[in-house]
């Protein structure tokens, strides 16, 4: 019988983003050839990137760096709400602000973003079949990042809301059989020179 290998999943939010949404920005463009850089030594099996063109270019920058990893669109590493909580579900003070902040997401967007991120755990989480250890890229957006997060350390389904990824940053997640989930780093910006980091602090304040 087959025995399981650990998964390393690597997560990457996109590159800055034109205002449009279109592409990238050339600082976004930046972060990521120098997010590709520093993945360079690591034994990617496979990049994973969401079907919109700020992810796509971000995934093929990074590519460009790799030594010919393949790269695969898909819908699953696109960007969508994983899950919309009842009121019942968030802290009381902060159920108002969340509720609004989700008020505009469409019937179908409720119902497909659900499936989606339910996708997601299947295909990009857990111990891998076989004896080789497998090393991962996903390309995305900042909910699936956070959702992937939020799973790796048991929250509740409501809980990737308010965890924010910055732009070209990385996070992994090591899946070892019998074990669960480590997350070895998140959010980590060491590649990107100041000018390029957003921190999500006040300006002026480089943290």
């Amino acid at each position: 019988m087959a025995g399981t290998a650990t998964r390393y999943l690597y997560l990457v939010r996109h590159g800055e983003a034109l205002p449009d949404e279109s592409g990238l920005t050339d600082a976004g463009r930046r972060q990521a050839t120098l997010l590709g850089q520093r993945l360079r030594d690591i034994p990617l099996t496979a990049v994973h990137h969401g079907p919109l063109p700020r992810a796509e270019q971000t995934a093929h920058l990074i590519g460009e760096q790799l030594d010919s990893v393949p790269l695969h669109a898909s819908e699953v590493a696109g960007d969508y709400v994983p899950h919309i909580p009842g009121r019942d579900e968030l802290p009381p003070e902060a159920a108002d602000f969340y509720l609004r902040f989700l008020a505009d997401a469409t019937d179908e967007e409720r119902t497909q973003g659900p499936a989606l991120a339910r996708q997601a755990l299947d295909l990009f989480t857990g111990a891998v079949d076989g004896e080789e250890d497998r090393h991962e890229l996903v390309v995305t957006h900042n909910f699936l990042v956070a959702w992937l997060v939020r799973d790796a350390m048991h929250a509740p389904r409501w809980r990737w809301l308010g965890l924010n990824h910055c732009n070209a940053a990385l996070t992994v997640l090591r899946y070892v059989p019998g074990r669960a989930a480590s997350v070895l780093l998140c959010n980590d910006m060491r590649h990107l020179p100041t000018e390029l980091r957003w921190t999500g602090f006040p300006p002026g304040l480089d943290i």
